[in-house]
């Protein structure tokens, strides 16, 4: 039993408690006194009370207690020291010695040395140091505070678990959630339920699970998060983010939306890697690119993509101008982001589709800021019922149409006549051909040992015979999407054959190839093939 010393308590007393295997020691009090109430009798310290009981302190003003059932409560300017690694205050406590549970009320704070927690009510577990709190506290640390209305943390770990209407801020991120856990040494804040995370600049997370590492800016999500910024939508089964370095990585189903309607794109992959500081981006394993042209979309199908700022390209590399109304120039140190200030790359089975053109070929450059595709090594362009080939094309477009194919080097263009196995045929150097605002094909000129097959139709739309002849330069007209009219200029060559009287396989051109089968016939063919 814990028995009264001297008036003044300035010797130590020291008793072992029955059944608690505890010592509960007094060791100081200015003064003391012993109460009788009914049967049980109370022992009260006043001044300056010390406690102590194994590794830990207890301080106060006053305190009272009952010998009988080890409980003493303690009363104005309370402080409890857990083996030096835990300091609570309160100015009010019940502690259970037997139990060494402690139950606090009244400008309740508790710290490890790095973070420190306030609350109203407390209750404290000395021997697991787990303190509670379940009427509403908060938590500071460095520049980080947490709000919540309940909250359980683990001195050993220094782990913290918020749960109910919980709030993070720092000065990057407000986190507002149901259920987080926050380590005070790591800084690394995890989460298990619906999370929402914002930052200054409008940008705003949501996920369902992951962690964020506050010291080094780090997270991974899990669950399918989204981030949503001002200018994109990005969505994947789980995401990493660097901040400091600004590179991220979003693996399994990625979607990232560009909120420009008219001069956009969107990305789907299942994998896409960012570079916040280069504005640039990786997308690999069956990526798709939609490019918002207004009130249409072209998708275009790769083995991989890259983009990133045309106006950091232009410092290292020489990029032609193809469009005489296009300069490729940029406001340098603008905090205005321009739009058109992006290109891409695409490599390997590129395929694209629109309502109006489709294309294959190895692979592609495009830059928004001029809206043309380059296409390399020996691609292919459809146009209706036309088919243009060549080493080299440059696909012009207008409102998401063709407006301008310019082929250089092999080039060839064919057309199936009235879907026979007949086909018209030029071939050149180069090849211009020209479409009206609905993307069909207005005008083709071909020149440089320019070769040309054409199959003559009377009003009725009957065969007449079939020209094979070579010049300088060969121009055809259409209407229709179809070769009306055929002007040869300059050492001009040919023959007019009948159609019974000659082998129209003998007429295809040398390197004649029909490569429909390769043609994307929809949008889900590019779809599909990812």
């Amino acid at each position: 039993m814990l028995s009264s010393t001297t008036s003044y308590a300035q010797q130590q007393d020291t008793t072992t408690q029955p059944g608690a295997g505890q010592l509960l020691e007094f060791l100081k009090a200015d003064r003391n006194n012993i109460k009788k109430i009914d049967s049980n009798q109370f022992i009260s310290y006043a001044g300056n009370v010390k406690i102590k009981q194994g590794k830990t302190l207890f301080y106060a003003d006053s305190a009272v207690v009952n010998p009988v059932t080890n409980i003493f409560e303690a009363f104005g300017n309370i402080h409890i020291n857990d083996a030096d690694s835990v300091h609570t205050y309160a100015q009010y406590l019940k502690y259970l010695a037997k139990e060494k549970q402690a139950f606090l009320k009244k400008r309740v704070r508790l710290t490890d040395g790095k973070s420190t927690l306030t609350t109203d009510e407390l209750e404290y577990d000395v021997t697991v140091k787990i303190g509670t709190y379940l009427k509403g506290g908060k938590v500071v640390n460095e520049k980080t505070t947490l709000t919540s209305t309940e909250g359980y943390y683990y001195g050993d770990t220094r782990d913290i678990i918020f749960k109910r209407k919980v709030r993070l801020v720092n000065p990057d991120y407000k986190i507002d959630t149901d259920t987080l856990q926050y380590n005070t040494d790591t800084e690394i804040t995890t989460f298990t339920s619906p999370t929402t995370i914002r930052n200054d600049k409008k940008l705003v997370i949501k996920t369902r699970s992951g962690y964020y590492d506050l010291k080094n800016k780090r997270a991974e999500l899990y669950k399918r998060p989204v981030i949503d910024d001002s200018t994109y939508t990005m969505t994947a089964d789980d995401m990493a983010l660097d901040s400091i370095s600004g590179l991220s990585e979003f693996r399994g189903n990625a979607v990232y939306r560009g909120k420009d309607s008219t001069k956009g794109f969107d990305m789907i992959a299942n994998n896409i890697k960012t570079n916040n500081k280069k504005n640039s981006l990786l997308a690999t394993q069956s990526p798709l690119l939609l490019l918002k042209q207004d009130r249409d979309s072209i998708y275009i199908a790769a083995d991989t993509f890259y983009s990133a700022k045309l106006s950091d390209l232009l410092k290292i590399k020489n990029v032609p101008r193809v469009r005489d109304s296009i300069d490729f120039t940029f406001l340098i140190g603008s905090t205005k982001e321009d739009s058109t200030d992006k290109y891409f790359e695409a490599y390997y089975n590129v395929k694209i589709f629109s309502d109006s053109m489709q294309s294959v070929g190895d692979s592609l450059f495009y830059a928004l800021k001029d809206s043309v595709f380059r296409l390399f090594k020996s691609p292919v362009v459809w146009a209706q019922a036309n088919q243009v080939t060549g080493d080299t094309i440059y696909m012009y477009l207008k409102n998401s149409k063709p407006e301008r194919l310019y082929v250089f080097e092999n080039a060839m263009a064919l057309s199936q006549v009235d879907s026979t196995i007949y086909f018209n045929q030029v071939k050149g150097n180069t090849i211009n051909a020209y479409f009206d605002t609905t993307g069909q094909i207005q005008f083709l000129r071909s020149k440089g040992n320019s070769e040309n097959v054409y199959y003559a139709t009377d009003e009725g739309g009957h065969f007449i015979g079939v020209n094979r002849n070579s010049s300088d330069v060969v121009e055809i007209r259409f209407a229709d999407g179809k070769a009306k009219r055929v002007l040869l200029i300059n050492g001009v060559d040919g023959t007019m054959y009948p159609m019974r009287q000659v082998n129209h396989e003998d007429l295809k051109l040398r390197n004649f190839k029909w490569l429909d089968n390769l043609r994307p016939k929809s949008r889900y063919d590019i779809l599909s093939s990812q």
